[in-house]
């Protein structure tokens, strides 16, 4: 697999990851006290801009390409 999708995919895991460990801290957190759920929803946002800028770049330097739907 090409390293460019490799990153790719696991900067979705990470997303993914992200999120879930923010789901776990909403449900144990019943105080409201830390702030570890509003910081791992602010990991999850900075990885998907940084997703979208990486999509952009690889597909500017030829990296990936669009593939059209096929009828």
């Amino acid at each position: 697999m090409d390293p460019v999708k490799l990153v790719i995919v696991a900067i979705l895991a990470a997303i993914v990851v992200s999120m879930g460990s923010a789901l776990f801290h909403l449900v144990h957190d019943r105080k409201g006290e830390t702030k570890k759920m509003v910081r791992a929803l602010t990991v999850r946002i900075s990885l998907s801009v940084a997703l979208f800028v990486l999509l952009f770049i690889a597909y500017a330097l030829g990296l990936i390409e669009p593939h059209g739907l096929r009828p």
